[in-house]
C-alpha cells in the first residue's frame, strides 16, 4: 500500500511499465487512465513518448 496519492512509484520506459505501476497501486483498469492528467503526469516529452535517460 502506498502512503500518498502523489507518491512517485518509479520511472516508466513504456506504456506497459506505466500500467504495471498503476496496477501495483491498485488502480482498476489502468489502461483507461493513461491519458488522464489527474492520474498520469507526463514529464520531459509528449504523451506516450519514452526516451532513454
Amino acid at each position: 500500500m502506498h502512503s500518498s496519492r502523489n507518491e512517485i512509484l518509479g520511472t516508466a520506459y513504456s506504456d506497459h511499465d506505466l500500467v504495471v505501476f498503476l496496477e501495483g497501486a491498485g488502480v482498476a483498469e489502468p489502461e483507461t487512465v493513461l491519458d488522464d492528467p489527474q492520474w498520469v503526469e507526463w514529464r520531459g516529452g509528449h504523451v506516450h513518448e519514452f526516451h532513454a535517460a
